[in-house]
């Protein structure tokens, strides 16, 4: 089990059986678009309420205009829905034969339901996304969702339904704006609100109370201190989730070094991390040279402060602090076992070579890493020799 490793969430060396989803049969009321953070359109059928599996199914993710196309689905269509992995609802197929006369196919919006940007697809993607921004309030919205889920600043009180409400109320607008709550709230001569009697007050909305205010406050208090990957996570940097904001955190150690470098485009250092490739990495650049990303942070920044990275891996060994590339297949060790003991001795482990490379650890049919290595004057090691070194 050891020698096949993990992945981010699950175990390469185990499989799951499932038993065969149950389907039924219903009828599409509506089909209608949601937009993400990202700007992502994504289109939901509404359903007769169905039972599937003994769980009342109402909707199902029709995934992309694609999908819908190669489906041919349109409303008022029956569907044979399912719930893919007993979880999530989705449409496997529709029934022609009991399609109403008066059907017409679905026409995919070209403009944002929620602010009327155009909204865009890119060559060789199967998303639509709106253009808009932060000027979306959809968007705005599942971006301040994100900002306080559990893996980003994980602040208890604010929920969905509450982001909802105090954004439409203009209450929280900006990830920052959740750092002056309690300044703005008001007070009611009570010792719990302090900042004066003009305010917000909180405490006077439907369904909330002088107690639950005051546990928010708490809240967001325990949050001013962050640490650094949680915080990058929380940015909502497109293709950067929980894993690739601790790798970033590994490797950058603090938030003005990854900055600074991503603002200088820095790609090159970027990409040589194991695990973030090209795609990746020019999302990553560019979310830090948009100037309302840059404005949002400098904000934000403000009122909390994002902890330097502190790397609990070894700091004493002949390793310690070397980028290092594998090439080539090891004989003595998968090469998934000499990553994983090269990051416990505090190496780096990259997955390009570049001047940044301190050794290249050669195999058995190395390709063209070795080259590049001796081209850039970059130390190779044999198998024998990366072992001994592990040794010291």
């Amino acid at each position: 089990m050891n020698r096949l490793g993990f992945l981010t969430r699950t175990p390469r060396w185990a499989i799951a059986h499932k038993f065969p989803a149950e389907q039924a049969l219903t009828r599409i009321n509506d089909i209608r678009i949601q937009v993400g953070r990202t700007g992502a359109l994504t289109p939901v059928a509404d359903l007769e309420p169905i039972n599937v599996g003994g769980v009342l199914v109402s909707h199902a993710t029709l995934h992309n205009e694609d999908e819908i196309k190669r489906k041919d689905i349109r409303i008022g269509d029956m569907a044979v829905v399912q719930r893919a992995g007993d979880v999530i609802p989705q449409v496997v197929e529709i029934k022609p034969d009991k399609r109403p006369a008066d059907s017409k196919p679905f026409e995919f919006p070209t403009i944002c339901p929620e602010c009327g940007a155009h909204a865009i697809r890119e060559e060789n993607e199967a998303i639509r996304r709106c253009t808009g921004g932060l000027t979306c309030p959809a968007q705005a919205k599942e971006r301040l969702k994100h900002f306080v889920s559990k893996d980003a600043f994980d602040i208890i009180g604010l929920g969905d339904k509450v982001i909802e409400a105090f954004y439409d109320d203009g209450i929280i607008k900006h990830p920052a704006d959740i750092f002056t709550l309690e300044e703005r709230n008001g007070s009611e001569n009570d010792d719990l609100f302090t900042y004066g009697n003009e305010g917000l007050h909180l405490e006077r909305r439907v369904g909330w109370g002088k107690l639950s205010v005051n546990n928010l406050f708490k809240a967001i208090r325990a949050r001013r201190i962050v640490s650094l990957p949680r915080f990058i996570y929380a940015l909502g940097i497109p293709q950067v989730g929980s894993a690739t904001a601790l790798l970033l955190a590994q490797n950058y150690g603090t938030f003005d070094a990854l900055q600074h470098d991503m603002m200088l485009r820095e790609t090159a250092k970027l990409v040589a991390i194991d695990g973030i490739g090209g795609e990746m990495g020019n999302d990553i650049v560019e979310f830090f040279n948009e100037q309302h990303n840059i404005n949002e942070i400098d904000k934000l920044r403000q009122y909390i402060e994002v902890e330097n990275y502190v790397d609990e891996r070894r700091n004493d060994s002949a390793l310690s602090g070397k980028t290092l590339v594998f090439t080539g297949t090891l004989e003595k060790m998968t090469r998934a076992e000499a990553k994983a003991l090269a990051q416990k001795l505090g190496a780096k482990v990259a997955g390009s070579v570049s001047a940044h490379t301190d050794y290249v650890v050669v195999g058995v049919d190395a390709g063209s890493k070795a080259k590049k290595a001796a081209e850039l004057g970059i130390k190779t090691l044999s198998e024998t020799e990366f072992i001994a070194i592990t040794e010291l």
